[in-house]
């Protein structure tokens, strides 16, 4: 008997992109997903996993270039090609009428790092897949 599903093509996934983060923002996110697994679970593992694969530079290292927490980020959602523009912050801050994002979002955990013309593929929150392309980024 033939594997059907063995014919069907299927979406080609993305490889994992090159990141960075500084050695301060690798502590506080990796306590921040730990401290947040029972509440965000998926988010969570996420951003964790994405710390754990992440080049870890100096504190004084300059990232310029690089996502970092406060960074303004423009992205084009890969499939709708609609660019937005946010700052990527810690929950506490997130206020979207102000485009100030979590790192504890979905696109936000996936933003982490990246440098423009980066691209990214990651789970949204109804288990669909979603592509961001970094665009610009400044501090």
């Amino acid at each position: 008997m033939r594997n059907i599903e063995a014919n069907r093509p299927r979406k080609q996934e993305l490889a994992l992109p090159d990141i960075r983060v500084t050695e301060s923002d690798s502590r506080r996110l990796s306590s921040l997903a730990n401290s947040s697994m029972e509440l965000f679970p998926r988010v969570a593992h996420f951003l964790a996993r994405e710390i754990e694969r992440a080049s870890v530079v100096a504190d004084e290292k300059e990232l310029r270039g690089v996502v970092r927490m406060g960074s303004k980020v423009a992205y084009r959602d890969d499939e709708t090609g609609i660019a937005r523009e946010v700052v990527l912050v810690y929950p506490h801050e997130a206020n979207i009428e102000l485009s100030r994002i979590s790192i504890l979002t979905p696109v936000g955990a996936a933003l982490i790092g990246l440098s423009a013309g980066q691209r990214i593929e990651f789970q949204t929150p109804g288990s669909g897949t979603r592509s961001v392309t970094v665009l610009a980024v400044s501090d």
